[in-house]
């Protein structure tokens, strides 16, 4: 399930980059690890049902920004606030997940999301029990990394 969702993950991923923000992304070797101790921004969405899970989307804050003045057509010297950057991320990380959730609709495992949350930080990581499934999916875009970290619940048989 985990490498079924992984690909969704990474379909979803292009097709938003590149429709809602003209920017392209350039999957990175599975292994690849983040590369920054910078501050950095992540956007959260659970999914409720069969599967079960989260999807996290890293961004340092410096490329979040960019990220966020794409998406709202700002310029550098008009640029975003962290509330916008926020707002942005949460959104960003809905419209991911939201096109993985179709995705698993469309195959008869249907799911509810949760409402986006926002995590910043530096050097900090999100920890899950032992029986999770996680995968980390790291994308290359103008010499930064964007990471989606995908957390599965063990799927229960129906």
């Amino acid at each position: 399930m985990i490498d079924d969702l992984d690909e969704l993950v990474r379909i979803a991923v292009r097709e938003v980059f590149e429709t809602m923000l003209s920017l392209e992304l350039e999957p990175q070797p599975d292994g690849t690890s983040l590369q920054s101790s910078a501050p950095h921004v992540a956007g959260a969405v659970g999914f409720i049902g069969r599967p079960s899970g989260v999807v996290y989307v890293y961004a340092t804050s410096h490329f979040a920004r960019d990220i966020t003045n794409a998406f709202l057509g700002l310029t550098e010297t008009n640029s975003a606030s962290d509330e916008m950057i926020n707002d942005a991320m949460g959104e960003l990380t809905n419209m991911i997940v939201g096109h993985i959730k179709s995705r698993l609709d469309d195959r008869g495992m249907s799911c509810a999301l949760t409402i986006p949350s926002i995590v910043r930080g530096t050097n900090f990581t999100i920890g899950a029990v032992s029986s999770t499934t996680r995968r980390l999916c790291v994308f290359q875009c103008r010499g930064n990394q964007l990471a989606i970290e995908i957390l599965l619940k063990p799927v229960n048989p129906a």
